[in-house]
């Protein structure tokens, strides 16, 4: 990566959050500017409450696409965005409130302490978690444990974090995939492939019910093929990795650097002469 100062914003990928998504946009506000929020074709009349807001605060903005075509491909447009702005990061959150806008400034300090570095919240699920949801995940993060040869990469499912945009976005303009659901899990395991780093920072989440406003947009068939497919993506691209290493390490992972130290240098993929490769 360059060596710009850093600059980050807050960004939010919504699609027919409802109230909510106003909610957080506040809640994001208070804490850092500026907030931008990508409208993924929604239909729930959220985007012009959103514009008028805009217009009345300068560290906001809105953007949005005329369809419906998920999470990746929202996050996409805003990192494009960003980068013809001067961005080097952004912190993505969810539309729905599960995740705290207080923890904002605690991820971007440790994001401008550790530049190179993906800052990946670890989520601390309170009593509101479906133990389905919980359980589930459970499985995502172990593969991905497997493909990162037991890389410290967490909870790949948990959407609260911080990117360095130059390596993500170039990894996004060169495939098809990370557009929907599966964005997340592929884009933590891409980015440490490509030499990026994990911190991980603890971070609570909440989860609310349809009484409290609470939307999910998850489809359990659809989103678990599609992670089903990813994951099976992936697997083959890590194989050399594995090979490399041995198949036994893989069920181990690293510990955690708060200090954002580099991946040892027999995990990543290697440029010429051996030595790792960088963003």
């Amino acid at each position: 990566m360059s060596r710009q100062k850093p600059r980050a914003l807050v960004l939010i990928p919504s699609y027919n959050t409802g109230a909510k998504l106003l909610e957080t946009v506040e809640e994001a506000r208070r804490f850092w500017q500026p907030v931008w929020v990508v409208i993924d074709g929604s239909n729930d009349g959220s985007e012009g409450r959103l514009r008028q807001r805009a217009e009345a605060d300068p560290g906001f903005r809105v953007f949005s696409l005329s369809r419906n075509q998920g999470k990746g491909a929202a996050i996409l447009r805003g990192l494009r965005e960003a980068t013809r702005s001067g961005f080097t990061h952004a912190l993505t959150m969810d539309a729905d409130g599960q995740h705290p806008a207080s923890a904002i400034p605690q991820f971007l300090a440790a994001s401008a302490a550790s530049p190179d570095a993906m800052v990946l919240g670890l989520p601390i699920f309170d009593r509101s978690a479906p133990p389905a949801r919980v359980g589930g995940r459970k499985i995502s993060n172990w593969l991905a444990g497997v493909q990162t040869v037991g890389g410290g990469v967490g909870d790949v499912l948990f959407g609260f974090r911080v990117y360095p945009i130059a390596p993500l976005l170039e990894i996004m303009e060169s495939c098809r995939t990370m557009r929907r659901f599966d964005f997340d899990p592929e884009a933590v395991v891409r980015l440490y492939w490509r030499g990026v780093p994990p911190i991980q920072l603890p971070v609570p989440v909440r989860y609310f019910t349809r009484q409290e406003g609470g939307v999910s947009q998850f489809r359990y068939v659809r989103d678990n093929f599609l992670l089903a497919r990813m994951h099976l993506r992936l697997l083959c691209g890590a194989l050399p990795r594995l090979l490399r290493r041995g198949l036994p390490c893989c069920f181990g992972t690293h510990p955690t650097s708060p200090s954002g130290a580099k991946p040892r240098e027999d995990l990543g993929p290697r440029g010429a002469g051996g030595a790792p490769r960088g963003p």
